[in-house]
């Protein structure tokens, strides 16, 4: 009778130790999309960065404009939302096609351009906005609303509409996506 005990004993810790293998298999599987989850959204925030630095560079290269008039700089009209405008138009002419003469103007349509193609082809439902903002962070959370004002810094935001782990769309007090990355460009 105490063979017949043991082997119950036997097929008892065989189960016991199948379902902690199966819950150690369960929690392995949660930290790989967990981790998944983790580095696309810092994927997106790199490439995020990239493209608002790249602007942001473009911006003080082309110093004509920079040192303009807020109402003659093409720079300061961009307010893009990829689902929006899902394929912005081309500006005329390309800049760097062969033969293009482009003037700071021109040169700042096509930045723009490419900035858009950027945001739309990199970031899903990419948002990007250009302005002068003196709070930039207001209550620690990056926001799309712009203070404006003469002497507040022009700064590049940049932002896409992520999803919560349940697969919900992720928003703001405001009940809106939030931008990602807010580059200064330069004090006027």
């Amino acid at each position: 009778m105490s063979s017949a005990r043991s082997a119950g004993f036997t097929l008892l810790e065989v189960l016991v130790a199948l379902l902690v293998l199966a819950l150690g298999i369960l929690g392995g599987t949660a930290m790989q999309l967990s981790a998944l989850r983790t580095r696309h959204e810092s994927a997106l925030m790199s490439q995020a960065g990239n493209i608002a630095s790249a602007l942001a560079e473009r911006m003080r290269t082309n110093g004509g404009l920079m040192h303009a008039p807020d109402g003659g700089n093409p720079y300061l009209s961009l307010n893009y939302d990829a689902l929006a405008e899902p394929d912005p138009a081309p500006p005329e002419p390309l800049c760097y096609a062969a033969g293009a003469h482009c003037g700071s103007a021109e040169l700042a349509l096509f930045d723009l351009y490419e900035l858009k193609m950027m945001v739309r082809d990199h970031l899903p439902a990419g948002r990007a906005v250009v302005c002068r903002d003196a709070g930039v962070w207001a209550g620690g959370r990056l926001q799309w609303t712009c203070s404006g004002g003469a002497s507040a810094p022009l700064v590049v935001k940049i932002g896409w509409r992520g999803k919560n782990t349940d697969g919900t769309p992720q928003r703001d007090v405001d009940g809106q996506f939030a931008p990602g990355v807010a580059v200064v460009v330069g004090m006027p």
